[in-house]
C-alpha cells in the first residue's frame, strides 16, 4: 500500500537536477500539481476583491461622520491597511506563479467578489463592510477547499487572509451591536 504522504525523496541528486530544469518558471517546479493559468485567473479576481475592499474602507475612514465616528473611522483605516496587505500578498503570489498582477481599474468591479458601496451614513457603512466581509469569508473558504493540496502555497496564503477577514467581520458586527445597544444582532 503506497501513501503519497509517506513517500519522501531521498535522492538529493534528483532534486538538484530537477531544480536546474525550466528555470524560467521560477517558483513553479515540476512538483506543482495545480493549474497555473487557472490559479492566476482566480487570484486576479481575489486581487480585484482586495483592491475594492481597500477603496471602500479608505473612503469610509475619510467620510464617516456622527457620534463616535472617530473610533469607527480608525477601525475602517486599520481594515484598509490590512486589506492592502492582502492585496500585496495576492499580487506577489500571482507574480511568483509567473503572472502579472492586474491592478487596472478597468473592469475592477466586475472582477471583484465584493462590491463598492459607500453607504449613506455610518451605520450603512458598517453594514456594507460586514456584508463585504461575509462575501469574502465564503469566497475564501471555497478557494481554500479548491486549492487543497494542489497548491499549498496559495491555500496557506488564503487561509491567512481568511482569518483576518473573519476578524474584520467580527469587528463590524461588534460595531453594529454597539450601535443597536443590544448584546447580539438577530440571527
Amino acid at each position: 500500500m503506497s501513501d503519497n504522504r509517506s513517500t519522501f525523496i531521498t535522492d538529493v541528486k534528483t532534486l538538484r537536477e530537477r531544480a536546474r530544469q525550466h528555470l524560467g518558471r521560477g517558483a513553479v517546479t515540476s512538483t506543482y500539481s495545480g493549474d497555473v493559468s487557472k490559479t492566476i485567473e482566480i487570484l486576479q479576481n481575489v486581487l480585484a476583491t482586495e483592491i475594492v475592499c481597500v477603496l471602500r474602507y479608505t473612503m469610509h475612514s475619510i467620510t464617516a461622520a456622527g457620534i463616535s465616528s472617530e473610533a469607527v473611522k480608525a477601525e475602517f483605516a486599520q481594515h484598509a491597511k490590512e486589506e492592502q496587505e492582502h492585496m500585496t500578498a495576492v499580487a506577489e503570489r500571482i507574480n511568483q506563479l509567473g503572472g502579472r498582477p492586474n491592478f487596472s481599474p478597468e473592469g475592477l468591479a466586475t472582477r471583484s467578489a465584493s462590491q463598492y458601496v459607500e453607504g449613506e451614513n455610518l451605520v450603512d457603512m458598517i453594514k456594507e463592510n460586514l456584508i463585504a466581509e461575509r462575501i469574502a469569508i465564503d469566497h475564501y473558504r471555497e478557494l481554500v477547499r479548491f486549492f487543497g493540496d494542489n497548491d499549498p502555497g496559495t491555500r496557506v496564503m488564503l487561509e491567512g487572509i481568511l482569518v483576518v477577514e473573519e476578524e474584520h467581520a467580527n469587528d463590524m458586527h461588534d460595531l453594529l451591536v454597539n450601535h443597536e445597544g443590544r448584546p447580539m444582532l438577530e440571527r
